[in-house]
């Protein structure tokens, strides 16, 4: 059975595939830091406003978690290329404050 912080990723992933980004934001922290393989962000509505954008997808593929760290393999769906990928997330009180993606970023550039 999944604990919290694992269940509060997938709901943030849910809202992401649902291009639900008001319901994505309230499960970020206001300092959110996202640090990923082609740049990083600071603050929380500086990336959701970039995931509007973009309107990635996501297919989970397996959800490790332990405390406040979860981890996500999955692939990342982005118009018309698939990448599989990890994503690290770490929760501070209940909300996502830092997320840490690797992949192979070849097939995007």
């Amino acid at each position: 059975m999944m604990a919290q912080s694992g269940k509060t990723v997938e709901q943030f992933l849910t809202a992401l595939n649902n291009e639900d980004m008001t319901a994505a934001r309230a499960l970020l922290a206001d300092d959110f830091k996202f640090v990923g393989v082609l740049g990083s962000r600071d603050g929380a509505d500086v990336y959701i406003a970039d995931m509007g954008r973009m309107k990635m997808k996501y297919t989970i593929h397996k959800v490790f978690e332990e405390d406040d760290d979860v981890c996500v393999l999955c692939d990342y769906i982005m118009g018309d290329k698939t990448v599989f990928g990890c994503s690290w997330y770490q929760l501070k009180e209940g909300k996502i404050s830092s997320l840490r993606v690797v992949f192979d970023p070849r097939p995007l550039l």
